[in-house]
């Protein structure tokens, strides 16, 4: 509980963008601020320190990239509609950077120089919002596609993880021991943490859809509601 991060342009860099945050509108600028802050837990907090040593504290802080910020952080900052990325080309993009990041020699690559960690913190968080404003700016059957397909990934992901014969990341060969637990366990227990609770953030995002299309259908009637 010790290991908070001081890093000086860590820190001015999440207090600037909390700042930018306060001037937009009430509702994007409550989400805007609560993204920050999900920042500040990630970055800020010991999770930060303990996902040096554990794989499965840095799927929960993947998690809390891509499934919890990203999506606040849309909110706040909507493009418009008419820059506003496809599901069909955020949703592979989005993958793809999510898959190769967990590729073994990219993960312990990103884990062993600093230029390459804040690449990859960078790229998922960037991914994840244009995946997550692509869903905001989609029609009802679109974006729920596209929540679908973004839960399939991640729990297949989480699967193949927890299903592993053996331990896949060098960097955390020596580190898990300290905490009383073996490679591979993190291993199973990080894919666990994909595969089930990473399944939370999307089951909400489309209950969130649902919700909004069926008020759409009662104010305004089937044909006006199915194109809300």
């Amino acid at each position: 509980m010790s290991r908070w991060n001081g890093d000086p342009v860590l820190l001015v860099t999440l207090a600037v963008s909390a700042l930018a945050m306060t001037r937009l509108p009430d509702a994007r600028r409550i989400a805007g601020l609560a993204g920050i802050a999900v920042l500040f837990v990630a970055f800020v907090s010991p999770l930060c320190a303990l996902t040096t040593a554990l794989f499965s504290a840095r799927a929960v802080h993947h998690l809390l990239l891509v499934t919890v910020a990203a999506p606040l952080l849309a909110v706040a900052l909507q493009p418009r509609r008419a820059i506003g990325m496809a599901i069909t080309i955020a949703l592979p993009l989005s993958t793809a950077i999510l898959w190769g990041w967990h590729a073994p020699a990219l993960y312990d690559a990103a884990l062993g120089h600093v230029g390459i960690y804040w690449i990859m913190q960078a790229t998922l968080l960037a991914s994840g919002w244009l995946f997550w404003a692509a869903v905001l700016h989609a029609r009802p059957a679109e974006a729920a596609a596209g929540i679908i397909g973004g839960a399939v990934q991640m729990g297949f992901l989480g699967a193949l993880l927890t299903f592993a014969g053996r331990p896949l990341y060098a960097a955390h060969l020596s580190t898990t021991v300290a905490f009383g637990i073996g490679p591979l366990a993190d291993q199973q227990l990080a894919g666990l943490v994909m595969w089930v609770p990473g399944m939370a953030p999307y089951a909400a995002a489309a209950a969130w859809i649902a919700t909004r299309r069926w008020r759409a259908i009662a104010l305004n009637g089937p044909a006006n509601g199915a194109a809300a």
